[in-house]
């Protein structure tokens, strides 16, 4: 046998060997939580829990919220500022995991409560009240915190 053709056979074999992998391709790496602040649940003026909170207040942390996060933190969650109160429309394409979306007025009172939002859906959850922040949190965790209308937030940064 021939140099070349011995450089073809391992050329031949390097190739395939390379498009027979059953390696995945990789997947984003999981944007780790970082806590920005505190925010408590209040109920008839006392605070009925305490969450860390990540903040997203810019256009691009907003836009990125929790995609590419398979889970929280124990008892945290994001919370979303806007400059504005209004009815607020997210949506889940590329999240993957099914949260709750607690939307919150100026006042800081809670006006709406989308619950077990659907993960990786392009549906809109619009708020059924103007709001100018929207907490998100874990699936469920209204339901088993028992939070609802009415309650109030109330939040600091560190």
């Amino acid at each position: 046998m021939n140099l070349s053709f011995l450089r073809i056979l391992c050329i031949v074999f390097v190739g395939i060997s390379c498009q027979n992998s059953s390696d995945p391709a990789p997947t984003p790496a999981e944007i780790p939580f970082r806590v920005d602040g505190a925010l408590d649940l209040v109920r008839a003026g006392e605070s009925i829990l305490t969450l860390s909170i990540e903040i997203a207040d810019t256009d691009s942390l907003r836009e990125r919220g929790m995609m590419q996060r398979t889970s929280f933190p124990s008892n945290s969650g994001m919370l979303f500022l806007f400059d504005t109160q209004e009815i607020r429309q997210f949506w889940m394409g590329n999240t993957p995991m099914s949260l709750d979306l607690i939307f919150i007025s100026n006042d800081s009172t809670i006006v709406d409560i989308s619950k077990y939002a659907k993960p990786y859906s392009d549906d809109p959850i619009i708020s059924g009240a103007p709001a100018q922040y929207v907490l998100e949190v874990p699936a469920g965790f209204a339901d088993t915190q028992g939070i609802v209308e009415g309650d109030k937030a109330r939040w600091a940064r560190k």
